[in-house]
């Protein structure tokens, strides 16, 4: 395991409950000698001079382990910049759900202990990249952690468009967008929409129709190496968006053609040795506990 001796921590802005944990996380660090640098906009909710500091993006190249003190949304801030740099990240849940920040604010203590002691687990959690294809030439739009979705933004109107899988034409259809998600975006907006709940360890991507226009569309998992193409109709008349983690990134013309394939690097996500995905799933989705049997 990695000998983590320089600790990086990003924190949720704008919520009081962070800022006492990151002040207790500090304390616990300090007590530990190890060095830890905060980005920039964290060390300004703290108002300590003193912290040694960085750009958001320079986080991961000065650091051996980054702490995320926030929600998903936190998580999904950084997750970019982290993958690049193959730098690992570890989340304390300051958010509502926290399906990628499972560390309690109460348990701090004991699961960076773990974690600092060797005891953990890495698991890597794919992303995807956003194309626009024009004649052969593609630019780069956007990354995401969770899904990219083709959506018609503020007006709820229905946009035209075709499907490809590779080379391969799945369907034409009217719908509000298409969710294009990866298995950690399937508890996400995917989930909400009606697609299924991916296990983060399948190479698999999820495609999820949002309010078609036909009753027998419905979600289709494809192999996460799958190069997936969104051609915008020539008929269209609405300029939809396309967003990558919630961030819009394009808008796109009629014509268009979107690409959407896995990225060459991974986030390397955290967990300490308590973790299991089905109990943040029974915890955060609600689902039932065991039923209890008599011995009688």
């Amino acid at each position: 395991m990695t000998e983590f001796k320089t600790i990086g921590l990003v924190g949720r802005p704008g919520h009081a409950g962070v800022v006492e944990t990151l002040n207790r996380l500090l304390a616990y660090l300090a007590s530990k000698e190890l060095m830890v640098v905060l980005d920039s906009a964290t060390a300004q909710q703290i108002g300590d001079s003193s912290l040694t500091t960085c750009p958001r993006n320079e986080l991961s190249r000065n650091c051996d382990l980054v702490v995320v003190v926030g929600g998903d949304g936190s998580m999904l801030n950084v997750a970019k910049a982290m993958a690049s740099d193959e730098v690992p990240v570890i989340g304390i849940n300051r958010g509502r759900l926290g399906f990628l920040t499972d560390i309690l604010p109460e348990e701090l203590q004991l699961r960076i202990d773990e974690v600092l002691a060797g005891q953990y687990s890495i698991e890597k959690r794919f992303l995807l990249d956003v194309f626009l294809r024009d004649e052969g030439q593609e630019t780069y739009l956007g990354s995401a952690l969770n899904d990219v979705v083709l959506h018609p933004g503020k007006a709820a109107q229905m946009i035209e468009f075709e499907l490809f899988v590779g080379d391969r034409f799945v369907y034409s259809q009217e719908s509000d967008g298409l969710i294009v998600a990866t298995p950690t975006g399937s508890t996400a907006y995917a989930l909400s929409a009606g697609g299924p709940i991916m296990h983060p360890d399948l190479d698999a991507v999820v495609l999820v129709p949002m309010y078609p226009h036909s009753l027998s569309s419905r979600p289709v998992v494809v192999d996460g190496r799958s190069e997936i193409v969104l051609r915008i109709a020539e008929s269209n008349k609405l300029l939809p968006l396309i967003s990558c983690d919630g961030e819009e990134r394009y808008s796109a013309s009629a014509g268009d053609e979107i690409v959407v394939r896995k990225k060459a690097v991974s986030l390397k996500l955290i967990h300490p040795p308590s973790y299991s995905f089905y109990q943040a799933c029974r915890s955060k989705l609600g689902w039932g506990s065991r039923l209890v049997r008599n011995n009688d």
